[in-house]
């Protein structure tokens, strides 16, 4: 996507934030259901940051695959468990918590020192230097190129993955109605 240098870094930070932003919620709100929506936001954005960095295909998948199918599934599950909401914001804290916390920060800031030093410019330049002189879009031979190898040397791990996303929602349903069939035969008792 050819934009402005100005424009396209407004609308980067602004997608940065609002990741940043939505990823937070998802970790901090106590109700799973603003956290399971807030985890279809941010899927959201990161399709659109991967749009603004040019890779079509990846943005399309990310939709599809993790607002369209993971989402949905997850709603649909919070939706079939009765759990009762806590009132308060933040919960206690406990000791699993704050180990939680330091080996979280700790990954952050390693990653980030990593992603500092790296140079950036060099990678740019190498990947400019393999491309040769095709007429046909990047972003068109690049899906052509994804779809030839799902669909011939990975088409074993990519049916098994339909399969698992199929069997996933499906065995959430029959754990919610096996708690429900529970409840109502010790209602009946």
């Amino acid at each position: 996507m050819k934009l402005a240098e100005s424009f396209h870094e407004t609308i980067l930070t602004s997608l940065e934030v609002s990741l940043v932003l939505g990823s937070l919620g998802v970790v901090l709100f106590t109700n799973i259901v603003y956290s399971a929506f807030l985890l279809g936001f941010v899927s959201a954005r990161i399709s659109l940051l991967y749009l603004l960095l040019g890779a079509d295909f990846v943005a399309a998948a990310q939709i599809l695959i993790y607002v369209g199918a993971v989402n949905v599934s997850i709603v649909f599950a919070v939706m079939l468990i009765n759990k009762k909401q806590s009132r308060k914001f933040f919960l206690t804290w406990t000791i699993g918590d704050g180990i939680t916390l330091i080996i979280c920060t700790s990954i952050f800031l390693l990653l980030s020192n990593a992603i500092s030093k790296t140079s950036w410019s060099k990678i740019y330049l190498v990947t400019q230097s393999n491309k040769g002189g095709e007429s046909i879009p990047e972003s068109v031979d690049s899906i052509r190129r994804i779809g030839s190898k799902l669909l011939t040397d990975f088409i074993i791990p990519f049916e098994l993955m339909s399969i698992l996303l199929l069997v996933a929602p499906v065995g959430a349903i029959v754990l919610a109605r096996r708690e429900e069939m529970l409840d109502m035969e010790e209602d009946i008792s």
